[in-house]
């Protein structure tokens, strides 16, 4: 028969493990759900969205991150990661609507044999005519950054125009960051896109950021383009819209209307 002490010892012993389960499932549980509140901290919006939304900014139904709105003509276009597309397919969303159709990418004659090589790492989104923000196509929506407007006459950024140490902010997948300019270099590796001008930060970079919108001390300077050993790297604005001939909009219609602009209808 067990003696009152020995009672007593296995009584504490059986609460120790049980106080020492409760904490083990406390913080697992906080580390299972923390990631998720903190996710939800960087995501919260402080706007609500436009109907048809800005994609600018934002992620784009199975195309990766959208960058800015810009005009080809009496075209109106969404930049779009280069590699997360195909020149002359159409884009469609999850239920099968056409949302566009995507234009040439981004890259230069001068370049080694065999190679590819982009002054800026995008293509262009001939947007459907349903799928265009008339009235906010000089803006860019960066989630819990707000939206922003590109004034007037604003010059898209070109590699020269980009300092280290200066502001960077973006916004892929709903979660706006910010951070600061660490390097500006040539981008060549073997087995990728030969880039004149990749920019590194100190930002986290995120799965599906690519093409992503970045304004740089909050002018719009270029398009989320590489996970360099996990730090955000971007390719430039100026340099990839000179490229295929665009025009950054800057006014709320990009100097259109509705019944001027030429846009594909997808079938």
């Amino acid at each position: 028969m067990e003696t009152s002490t020995s009672a007593r010892r296995r009584a504490r012993l059986v609460h120790a493990i049980t106080i020492g389960l409760l904490v083990v499932v406390v913080i697992g549980g906080w580390l299972v759900v923390w990631p998720f509140l903190r996710e939800r901290a960087e995501t919260a919006r402080t706007t609500a969205r436009f109907d048809p939304p800005v994609w600018a900014g934002q992620f784009v139904p199975n195309a990766c991150s959208g960058g800015f709105y810009a005009r080809h003509d009496a075209t109106l276009v969404l930049t779009i990661a280069g590699h997360c597309a195909t020149p002359g397919a159409t884009l469609r969303d999850g239920d099968g609507v056409a949302l566009g159709v995507f234009g040439p990418l981004a890259q230069l004659d001068d370049c080694p044999a065999g190679r590819l090589c982009a002054p800026s790492d995008f293509l262009t989104l001939a947007l459907a005519p349903e799928w265009i923000p008339w009235g906010h196509l000089n803006v860019v929506d960066m989630g819990a950054g707000g939206y922003r407007t590109i004034a007037p006459g604003t010059r898209p950024l070109a590699c020269g125009d980009i300092a280290i140490g200066a502001m960077v902010e973006v916004d892929g997948r709903e979660r706006y960051r910010s951070g600061t300019v660490l390097e500006i270099g040539r981008y060549e590796f073997p087995t990728d896109v030969i880039f004149p001008c990749m920019v590194v930060t100190d930002i986290a970079v995120s799965l599906g950021d690519s093409g992503g919108a970045v304004l740089v001390e909050g002018l719009p300077a270029g398009v989320i383009s590489r996970d360099l050993g996990g730090r955000l790297g971007f390719t430039p604005l100026a340099e990839g819209l000179d490229n295929l001939g665009l025009t950054l909009c800057t006014t709320p219609d990009c100097d259109l209307s509705p019944s001027d602009a030429a846009q594909p209808r997808p079938r």
